[in-house]
This record gives structure tokens, C-alpha cells and sequence, in this order.
């Protein structure tokens, strides 16, 4: 499991992501590459070339994937201006992943860095307009040293600006 791709879930995943993009095919030939997901058999394509339904894995987990469609209320964040979530990947290697997703055109937001809570995490976007936390479990954290470390974190935080 050197890149995270290689899947043998244990059980199904309860919650699904389905995500909606504007250039379906070139996301699945982005996110294979840059991110080292698998694409499942099975794409169905409209006869207009739009991906209907694709299915790709990120690890053990299964992501779902169509094209944008005014004709099915499906708008993806490049019509609606942004994205409301984001998805977080554990991988081996964060600086790896985030340097090639970096280098296939994603945009950097939070560079990787060691994180109170355990981890080493860097947040980007891809070129779809889908928000990425990447990391790597680089401590694993009693509940009580975590209650400290947040307590910690949040009297050092400084507010996110507004502009």
C-alpha cells in the first residue's frame, strides 16, 4: 500500500462521497494520477461523452464521480463558485501526495505540516473545485492528550481573517 490505493475494505462504508464535476473523464485521468485513486469497472457515459456514473478507490474507500447536469440538478463547484466540504485521505506519504497533486495542478492552501492532533496534513484544491485534506498518521494521541493539545491550540490560534 505504498501510494494508499490498494483497497480490501473490511465492511461497506456507511456514507459514500458522490462527487459532481465539470469534465468528469479528465477528473477520474486527475485523480488516478495525482491522488492514486483506482477507477472501478463499470463507468456508464452518456452518448454525449458526459460521465452518468463512475466509481473510484481511494484506499479502501469508494468514491463516487458523474459530470455536472443542469438537466439533473447536479451542479458541481465550478457552477456553484466553490465547495461547502472537504475531503480528508490518509495516505502513507502526505508530502508525496500533496507534491504531486500540486504538480498536476492542484492549488495549495495549507502547505503540509506537523499538526497538534497527530498528524502531518496539508489542504488543497483540485482542479475541480473540490477541497483535500491529506495526511499521514504521524502520532496516535490519547483522548486526554488531545483535550490538552486542542485546549493548547485554541488559546495560540489566531482567528481566520475575513478578507
Amino acid at each position: 500500500m505504498a501510494d494508499g490505493t490498494t483497497s480490501s475494505a473490511p465492511a461497506p462504508q456507511t456514507i459514500t462521497a458522490y462527487l459532481r464535476v465539470r469534465g468528469g473523464a479528465e477528473a477520474i485521468a486527475w485523480y488516478t494520477k495525482a491522488l492514486g485513486a483506482v477507477e472501478n469497472p463499470g463507468r456508464m457515459t452518456m452518448p454525449n461523452g458526459k460521465i452518468a456514473h463512475s466509481s473510484m478507490m481511494f484506499g479502501n474507500s469508494e468514491v463516487m464521480l458523474s459530470d455536472e447536469s443542469e438537466e439533473w440538478d447536479s451542479p458541481g463547484p465550478s457552477t456553484l463558485g466553490g465547495t461547502t466540504f472537504s475531503i480528508s485521505m490518509v495516505v502513507p506519504n502526505v508530502d508525496e501526495v500533496v507534491a504531486r497533486a500540486v504538480d498536476q495542478g492542484a492549488r495549495l492552501v495549507h502547505p503540509v505540516a506537523d499538526q497538534f492532533y497527530g498528524h502531518r496534513s496539508g489542504r488543497l484544491y483540485d482542479p475541480f473545485g473540490h477541497c483535500w485534506v491529506i495526511s499521514t498518521v504521524i502520532e496516535e494521541i490519547s483522548p486526554e492528550e488531545m483535550d490538552r493539545r486542542a485546549k493548547a491550540w485554541t488559546e495560540t490560534a489566531e482567528a481566520p481573517s475575513s478578507t
